[in-house]
């Protein structure tokens, strides 16, 4: 089974979890899977760059979800959330996933 690259698990996290919370009216569940991919890109970081990567890359992650309410209340919820999710993906791409 192929590998699913970081940076798309990451993105998904943050797109899925915001999409779930808001399609649900459940701001827990969305919560849930935001974690749940988290934990997984974090894991995949982990392995793929290291534990100095791992944590800078989990910050961001963490960064892009607290940033994107602020964000929001500029440009609209769904850009927000696709913006830091790119965000985070490319960045994600570049210090993990370009090499794998």
């Amino acid at each position: 089974m192929a590998r699913v690259p970081s940076a798309v698990v990451a993105a998904t996290g943050l797109v899925g979890g915001y999409g779930v919370a808001r399609w649900t009216k459940k701001r827990q569940l969305g919560g849930l899977v935001l974690a749940v991919a988290g934990a997984a890109a974090a894991r995949q970081w982990r392995r793929q760059a290291g534990g100095t990567a791992a944590g800078a890359l989990t910050a961001a992650y963490v960064a892009a979800f607290a940033g994107s309410h602020p964000l929001a209340k500029k440009v609209g919820a769904w850009p927000s959330v696709l913006g830091v999710a790119g965000a985070v993906a490319l960045t994600s791409w570049i210090v993990a996933d370009r090499e794998a």
